[in-house]
């Protein structure tokens, strides 16, 4: 059996309904033969453990432990759902200082247990803050942590595709921007629906009411499958956050927008979706590109993620900025 790596691939949270599916992706995408899944709860830690056993993947070593200690231990990829999940009526802010104060437990424990990690991508929400907090506590460079921010994008594609009646890769260029919550910048001035840029459908096949509508969607896509299941998303997230990790591992480089540390002239110290790609050397950013309505949103989604930043710094779970580079040389 051929892998992409033979290093440890260690999943926290595996307990839980996206840790238990990405357990299950990396094993189907031939990732590594060193899977290790880690989660607080025993019983159910256990249970999926024994589910990858029934799978009978070939040539892979899946080890479980609730020993956070020994699950990161010679890990040099780390996926991490662990935080409480969303549930109804909830925001992704709404579990801002709990799962803060988790993701910054974990920034410590990779320092502690595995300073010599390659890549790590954070998931639990608000993605934007818990891998802000994950980064600046554990010392690792801003290249090496990466955030869930794709499914806003994926999911602009897929309401497009239906809207139009095409197949979902015919709808190329779909992206949002700045940060994973309800503030998101929705940016579709590049769009091309099977061959037809977007600009020449809007006012024509597509009311800018009916585009409104769909932008609201988008960024309501997550409330709307807790709606529809009665619990938050886990088979999306945990798809495209294999997908990340494989691209870190050397596997195809992964394209879609994702949640990174960001230092340039007009946006600094705050982690939020750009124009990325990951590969093997970590993930690499460039300057986003806009019409002026869609860089007035991106502005606004800046300034409340500067907002959100503010307000761990004044719940100490991060110091001032100023004082960054005193917990993580690297900032």
């Amino acid at each position: 059996m051929e892998f992409l790596t033979n290093e440890k691939l260690t999943i926290v949270g595996a307990a839980g309904m996206i840790g238990s599916n990405m357990a299950q992706t990396a094993l189907m995408m031939n990732l590594t033969p060193n899977l290790c899944l880690y989660d607080p709860y025993g019983p159910g830690l256990e249970g999926v453990a024994e589910e990858m056993f029934h799978c009978a993947f070939p040539g892979v070593n899946i080890t479980f432990t609730s020993d956070i200690k020994e699950a990161l231990t010679d890990a040099k990829y780390v996926i991490s759902s662990g935080g409480a999940p969303r549930k109804q009526g909830m925001t992704r802010e709404d579990l801002l200082k709990g799962n803060c104060e988790i993701a910054e437990q974990l920034g410590k424990d990779l320092k502690a247990y595995c300073p010599d990690v390659k890549h790590v991508v954070i998931i639990f929400n608000p993605a934007d803050l818990t891998g802000l907090v994950t980064l600046l506590h554990s010392g690792l460079k801003p290249s090496q942590v990466t955030t869930l921010a794709a499914l806003d994008s994926t999911r602009l594609q897929s309401a497009l595709a239906k809207e139009f009646g095409v197949q979902q890769c015919k709808v190329e260029n779909c992206h949002t921007y700045g940060g994973h919550g309800e503030q998101m910048a929705v940016f579709a001035s590049k769009v091309v629906v099977d061959g037809t840029p977007f600009s020449e459908l809007l006012g024509t096949k597509l009311s800018a009411e009916r585009w409104a509508e769909i932008k609201t969607n988008v960024i309501q896509g997550g409330k709307h499958i807790i709606d529809l299941r009665g619990r938050s998303s886990f088979q999306s997230p945990a798809y495209v956050s294999v997908k990340m990790i494989a691209a870190a591992m050397g596997g195809a480089p992964f394209t879609w927008p994702a949640g990174c540390y960001v230092q340039t002239e007009k946006y600094h110290n705050v982690m939020m979706a750009m124009p990325t790609t990951i590969d093997a050397t970590g993930v690499h950013y460039t300057e986003i590109e806009g019409v002026e309505s869609e860089m007035a949103a991106l502005e606004a989604s800046y300034e409340h993620l500067c907002k959100m930043r503010d307000e761990i710094i004044d719940l100490n779970i991060i110091p001032a900025v100023a004082d960054w580079n005193k917990v993580n040389p690297n900032l």
